[in-house]
């Protein structure tokens, strides 16, 4: 497949490493050529300097034979124009686009991007994507990461294991004897900063993160196997009042359960649009990093405080403080992933990296035939696919034990006849079925082979 990524800032930049590193033919288009460069230095990639809206840069892009075009520059405008030069000029079959405007995004303007309007084929919206990633890091709070698969059947979580953990030291052989019934499977677990798939004779170590993919109905008892408590959140305060906190508290206004959130804002202009298309949450302008702020937003009775500024910095700081403060859970938006590592000395309980929920979103799209959904794990060092099997796989009729699969690449559950089911070596996979599977990022393009998605790509 020839593919050009327009932008190679950090989501540019991962996109075009996942897809150079499954043999793809990529292009990368920047006006910064430092970034170009960059990119070509690291990866297996093209490089133009350039503007990606031009259509002179796009046809030295190999734009005339080219299959899909990523538009993640940082402007919305200049990516929907390139999507526009795209179609009309040189009749890409597959545009995608982020957009992060909200005026952008408006349901009530859909029509915008029809084919005979402005032809984008999928709109991305990465302010979208992380709020939901932040209401889903709420309503598991015990969890650094969390995702739903097969059609909200089952749930990948990330637990980082403390020393009260009742099964460190514990083979996960013997752990799948001990809980017979419970429908969780460790896919993956990171030690020492490196990132792979367990064996049935490997055991989980004090301050392992795991990755458990577990039926929706068991998480309450996965959790309390590895000592987590779930908690709660009815008080939720929000520092940072733009498009995330926005979203984040119009989801929580729209709750069944009762909420209260607050938001603490310090652009005026910011508050008071805030306020005004609220209706239950408190909106306060000031600083969030204000010691008196925090006490009159009651931080110190608040079960979480997510901060979702525009800065690292910021949001580190005072998720950092709220804690000390007396919060018991915090969460930050962090966009350097370099500052990752930087979390648990600092208390922070949970990060979002919208480059990861950005690049989840568009490898979604990306990957081909049946696969539903893609969930990029750790700094793209995983995924997490769900797939239906084709009738063409060389996987479908076979039990799992016998299926080819590299060694970094687990089943972690299967959806059969409308049930969600934990896989065991002796688990037949039919055509029909769907089933969510880790693979080490070296490991994606032999499981697509296996799961034969491209056949039906477009």
């Amino acid at each position: 497949m020839k593919v050009i990524i327009c932008g190679a800032g950090q989501v540019g930049w991962q996109i075009a490493r996942h897809l150079s590193g499954e043999k793809n033919d990529v292009t990368v288009v920047d006006n910064n050529p430092d970034l170009v460069r960059r990119a070509t230095d690291t990866l297996d990639v093209q490089g133009i300097a350039g503007f990606a809206s031009y259509p002179s840069i796009l046809d030295r892009a190999g734009a005339r034979d080219a299959d899909m075009i990523i538009a993640a520059t940082h402007s919305d405008e200049v990516n929907m124009v390139t999507c526009q030069v795209a179609h009309s000029v040189f009749s890409i079959p597959r545009k995608i686009a982020r957009l992060r405007a909200q005026s952008y995004l408006d349901a009530i303007y859909s029509d915008l991007y029809r084919r005979d309007h402005l032809p984008i084929d999928v709109v991305i919206s990465p302010e979208k994507e992380v709020a939901e990633a932040a209401l889903q890091r709420l309503l598991a709070p015990a969890a650094f990461d969390i995702e739903t698969f097969l059609d909200g059947g089952a749930q990948l979580l990330g637990l980082n294991l403390d020393p009260e953990c009742p099964v460190l030291n514990t083979p996960l052989r013997q752990l799948s004897d001990l809980f017979s019934t419970l429908r969780a499977v460790v896919v993956a677990i990171r030690r020492d900063g490196s990132l792979f798939a367990p064996e049935p004779g490997d055991q989980m170590f004090e301050d392992d993160d795991i990755y458990v993919m577990c039926h929706a109905a068991d998480v309450d008892r996965m959790m309390e196997i590895f000592g987590k408590k779930q908690a709660k959140q009815e008080r939720v305060v929000l520092v940072g009042g733009g498009n995330v906190g926005l979203t984040v508290a119009k989801a929580l206004e729209a709750r069944t359960e009762r909420v209260r959130a607050k938001i603490i804002e310090r652009n005026r202009p910011c508050a008071e649009r805030a306020a005004d298309e609220l209706e239950r949450t408190i909106v306060l302008n000031g600083d969030g990093l204000d010691a008196s702020l925090l006490a009159e937003a009651n931080i110190q009775k608040a079960d979480a405080v997510l901060t979702v500024t525009d800065d690292d910095k910021t949001n580190m700081l005072a998720a950092v403080r709220a804690k000390s403060e007396g919060c018991p859970f915090a969460i930050a938006l962090i966009n350097d992933p370099t500052l990752g590592p930087l979390m648990a000395p600092l208390g922070i309980d949970a990060y979002i990296n919208p480059r990861s929920t950005t690049v989840s979103s568009i490898l979604r799209h990306i990957r081909h035939g049946r696969v539903r959904t893609v969930y990029s794990v750790g700094d793209a060092e995983g995924e997490v696919l769900e797939a239906e099997v084709l009738s063409t796989s060389p996987i479908a009729g076979q039990m799992i034990r016998d299926i080819d699969f590299p060694e970094g690449v687990l089943v972690g559950a299967v959806l059969q006849d409308g049930k969600v089911k934990r896989p065991t070596g002796a688990t037949r996979v039919d055509a029909g079925d769907v089933i969510a599977i880790f693979a080490l990022s070296k490991d994606v393009a032999e499981v697509e082979r296996l799961l034969q998605v491209s056949i039906d790509f477009f």
